[in-house]
């Protein structure tokens, strides 16, 4: 099958070309609407006056591509939100140091950390002016806090803070990640430091809010355990932020994470529940077309009780076209059917496109109908519970080679036993959904038996066991894989030519598998010759001191960790796969460090100094010294100071303000990040 061939595969192609480059080469608004009305503009006259055939005619084709990736930019830009007038950056840029009174909606509640409940907001009014846009609040945690609701209308004199960076090289980029969803600042709260103002509006995702708390509230009527609650909660109504970290790590390590959000998964067996359900409507006149939009309007009724996470928004929407094709009985093309969902998603919501859930999910469906087929092939048994598990084992093989390099070159891990957890769960998955709706639907009523409501936390107990029990299984478990971007898209064309070769073996097939080939043993060594050479990072670490010295692939840390400390630095191991690194070695702290002909100077507690045996670039200061800065600087001439996280803030700021006043560069890694002199 030639998949380009199919118009629509194209466009939403050329639409995601254009999407990127909005992105990565920061285009603005007003040139990019401006070629789009030109190009668009142009393909009108080429279409209207020149009468040339559409599928034939180069020209009419290369403008059509021009005009969808000009599209693209330009929806980019137009979803935007600081492009918008009304943005509060816009009224920030201009003052940005003094507490603002800020007026906000609670728009979403997040996972809590250990210290801070947190929310998506909404803000309403800056100052007395209506502006728009979203923050990250944080409330400090305390046992009488009580807790905030969707709709949820305060007012709060506070400090805008921008989200800080990841202060260590390899760690998991927050600012980015929150960037994505168009948040640039946080705020932090005490729950008195906020008013809360009376309001009767209330917006389908507070009233989906509500309904989901309602149904809470009758689940805790009943003897379900908080992790079962909290796995209902993930698996009928889209909420995580329950679960703990055991047990979700425990469904990431078995491979199973994509159980807990609901996904194509999930909706594609509410839609065969509905159609089942809803199958006397056939009987009726016109009773497809009642059907049809009945079950479109129960999907979307069901993302909305979903909150609209982006897994379920771009699940209903492809099964949405879905139903729509199959109840029309109009001949489509799944890969037609996936590109229009795609199209439609990045549409209204372009940053989609950078969600990894996104990404995991298409590459999963794209994975299933493209390998799956040529695996089953391999075995046809005649035993119909046989082929029943060899179905869902072909299945489970067809995504995770689709989504392994994704997962590896995010997560930098791979689960060995998913095909355990998932033959064990997928084939009773629509028992256990089904069941959930029931419980949940006789528990609004006051209907639910005892019996009931007990059976099904036992399988949802059940479950978590086998999961858990995956889990230890660490043996299986790879973990610490690195894999960087030209390896991940050399993997996927490797894997696309695989594809194609087996549906065709043609010459031209061959070739392409050769140059995937060639391609993965390029990046491979393109990977071990950039990342040779030498360099030394001051790692971030509150009350210690990390230093490392990378010497081409190996990596000497000099630290005052303990065992304990030591083994839960996790952003050590994200620079050690990030930066692929073979080998760790520990050594103890020195005094002096050389790099590059460059020296570096190590101030403990001790406060000694006193060096003549070689110029000191820079200066490090650990453990809070009690020195003369200024004598320091006048003694040793360095280029730079550096204080890590190990010293009292108050003596940072002192040495801080030292620099200034001498112009002389300071770098707080707590503030700044990590030091790197390469």
């Amino acid at each position: 099958m030639k998949l380009l061939n199919f118009t629509i595969i194209k466009l939403t192609l050329c639409f995601i070309i254009g999407v990127l480059a909005s992105h990565f080469l920061n285009v603005s608004l007003l040139p990019s609407l401006s070629l789009t009305i030109v190009l668009v503009i142009s393909l009108g006259i080429y279409n209207v006056f020149l009468k040339k055939s559409f599928k034939r005619d180069l020209g009419f084709g290369v403008l059509t591509f021009l005009s969808t990736i000009s599209l693209g930019i330009m929806v980019y830009n137009i979803h935007y939100q600081p492009n918008f007038p009304k943005h509060y950056t816009r009224q920030l840029y201009f003052d940005k140091s003094s507490s603002k009174r800020l007026s906000f909606k609670i728009l979403k509640i997040l996972k809590p950390s250990t210290f801070h409940n947190k929310y998506l907001v909404k803000l309403i009014r800056m100052d007395d002016k209506a502006v728009k846009g979203k923050l990250l609040l944080n409330v400090a945690r305390d046992s009488t806090t009580p807790s905030y609701h969707v709709d949820d209308i305060f007012v709060a004199n506070t400090l805008l803070h921008p989200i800080p960076p990841p202060n260590n090289p390899g760690q998991f980029d927050y600012k980015s990640y929150l960037e994505k969803q168009y948040i640039y600042h946080q705020i932090f709260l005490e729950d008195y430091e906020s008013l809360k103002i009376d309001s009767t509006t209330h917006t389908i995702f507070g009233l989906a809010a509500n309904l989901r708390q309602h149904i809470n509230h009758k689940l805790q009527q009943y003897n379900f355990k908080s992790s079962e609650l909290a796995i209902i909660n993930a698996l009928l109504l889209g909420q995580r932020q329950d679960i703990d970290r055991d047990t979700y790590n425990n469904y990431v390590n078995a491979g199973a994470i994509h159980i807990l959000a609901v996904s194509g998964l999930h909706v594609g067996v509410l839609m065969l529940l509905l159609q089942a359900l809803l199958f006397p409507l056939l009987y009726l006149k016109h009773g497809k077309v009642i059907r049809m939009i009945l079950i479109v309007v129960l999907l979307w009724c069901f993302a909305f009780i979903a909150g609209l996470s982006a897994s379920v928004t771009r699940a209903v929407t492809m099964f949405s076209l879905v139903v729509i094709a199959i109840n029309l009985k109009r001949r489509t093309n799944i890969y037609n059917t996936i590109a229009s969902s795609i199209f439609l998603l990045l549409l209204f919501k372009p940053m989609f496109l950078f969600d990894v859930g996104f990404q995991l999910s298409y590459t999963a469906v794209l994975s299933i109908i493209s390998i799956q087929p040529m695996l089953y092939k391999f075995w046809k048994p005649s035993n119909k519970i046989a082929h029943f598990f060899w179905s869902i084992f072909t299945v489970t093989l067809a995504a995770q080679f689709g989504v392994a390099p994704i997962g590896l070159y995010y997560f930098h891990q791979f689960p060995g036993l998913f095909f355990i957890s998932n033959l064990a769960i997928i084939p009773v998955l629509g028992i256990i959904l089904g069941l959930g709706i029931l419980v949940i639907v006789l528990a609004l009523c006051n209907l639910l038996p005892d019996v009931l409501a007990s059976g099904y936390g036992g399988i949802i107990y059940y479950m978590n066991r086998l999961v858990e029990w995956v889990s230890n299984h660490e043996a299986f478990i790879f973990k610490d894989i690195s894999l960087s971007l030209f390896q991940l898209i050399t993997c996927y064309f490797l894997i696309f030519s695989l594809v194609q070769y087996l549906n065709h073996k043609t010459y031209r097939t061959v070739l392409m598998v050769l140059f995937g080939i060639i391609g993965i043993q390029m990046s491979y060594f393109y990977n071990t010759f950039n990342n040779k050479g030498d360099a030394l990072i001051i790692f971030n670490r509150n009350r210690h001191t990390i230093i490392g010295q990378k010497q081409n692939r190996t990596l000497i840390l000099h630290h005052d960790l303990d065992s304990i400390s030591y083994s839960t630095s996790s952003f050590l191991k994200d620079y050690k796969t990030n930066h692929f690194i073979n080998k760790i070695e520990e050594d103890s702290l020195r005094l002096i460090y050389e790099i590059n002909n460059k020296f570096m100077l190590v101030v403990d507690n001790l406060g000694i100094y006193n060096t003549k045996s070689a110029p000191i670039d820079f200066v490090l200061l650990r453990q809070s010294p009690r020195i003369n800065l200024n004598r320091l600087i006048d003694s040793l001439k360095p280029n730079i100071i550096i204080a890590d996280g190990s010293n009292y803030m108050s003596y940072v700021e002192r040495w801080k303000q030292t620099c200034l006043k001498r112009k002389l560069r300071f770098h707080h890694t707590a503030k700044n990040g990590a030091f790197i002199v390469e």
